[in-house]
């Protein structure tokens, strides 16, 4: 399966992102926590060159602790601000003011050298569809001041945001790059919910996690579907790793009464289960992916 989507609304976005980042000082960057590397878009990278920069690990009750400690080690490295929150739930968000101040350090010290005192920083909120911005934003603010919803892409316009004397907001509609050269990219992106699971074959994806938490996090699937992953040739035998994965899907079917007239497996239905369940956490704490000194 070709993992790709790119609405046409998102090139205008792109477009005007461009113009607008002209106008701000700080770019907050929310990124899935889960996979914080492929939930990025290089685009903001190459626009944003020049301004400060704070990384947001969000939905990070999600993933994997460990995983969220190198992530934010790494980013650091770069010379990014980093912090974990959860937007929904406001773990972390008292936080956010003084990181602000800390990664617009530079930019207010020449402020105060030219006699330019108080002046707010104004910020852009950044980051790809159904991240949480719409939620980071509600939930800093304190009031519905930006709309939310469950599907990518529902913000659509923009919105200036003042929060108080020291910070304004931008709010951007989420957007995607117009190609993922790894596809590997992509399937975490599915996976997390980034992309309309519409135009995608679950079942392939749900495998494909399957594959990936027998692998990684095998005790998920005991606690979860009292299942076990056998995981034997997994080291070089991707065909036998499939094949698990195929059995365990099948046993989930039957585990949880996904069954189609005659008892057969209930496919997709198992897999949106699977699915479902690895998104809202109930199969545990997980991180799709590492930073590659860490892998």
């Amino acid at each position: 399966m070709v993992y790709q989507w790119y609405p046409g609304h998102m090139t205008k976005a792109r477009r005007a992102m461009q113009e607008d980042i002209k106008l701000i000082d700080l770019i907050i960057e929310l990124v899935d926590a889960r996979c914080p590397q492929s939930s990025r878009n290089p685009d903001i990278d190459e626009m944003g060159k020049n301004k400060a920069r704070l990384i947001l690990l969000n939905k990070s009750d999600l993933s994997d602790p460990a995983a969220n400690r190198a992530w934010t080690a790494y980013f650091e490295s770069l010379g990014f601000a980093v912090l974990e929150i959860n937007a929904r739930s406001g773990a972390g968000m008292k936080a956010i003011q003084g990181k602000v101040q800390e990664a617009c350090r530079e930019k207010i010290e020449r402020d105060r050298k030219r006699g330019i005192l108080n002046r707010p920083v104004r910020a852009m909120v950044a980051g790809i569809p159904n991240v949480g911005k719409s939620t980071f934003i509600n939930s800093f603010a304190g009031k519905a001041c930006a709309k939310t919803g469950n599907k990518p892409g529902v913000t659509k316009g923009k919105q200036w945001i003042r929060l108080n004397k020291g910070l304004e907001l931008l709010d951007t509609p989420g957007i995607l790059w117009p190609k993922f050269e790894d596809q590997a990219v992509g399937e975490r992106l599915a996976l997390i919910g980034s992309m309309n699971d519409e135009i995608l074959n679950r079942e392939e994806m749900a495998l494909s996690l399957l594959v990936f938490i027998g692998e990684n996090y095998p005790e998920a699937l005991e606690k979860r579907y009292q299942l076990t992953l056998d995981t034997a040739g997994a080291d070089g035998d991707a065909q036998a790793s499939l094949h698990s994965a195929l059995a365990l899907l099948e046993a989930v079917c039957k585990s949880r009464g996904c069954l189609k007239k005659g008892g057969e497996p209930e496919y997709e239905k198992g897999a949106a289960l699977v699915l479902d369940d690895f998104r809202s956490g109930r199969l545990g704490r997980m991180t799709l992916e590492l930073p590659k000194k860490e892998a």
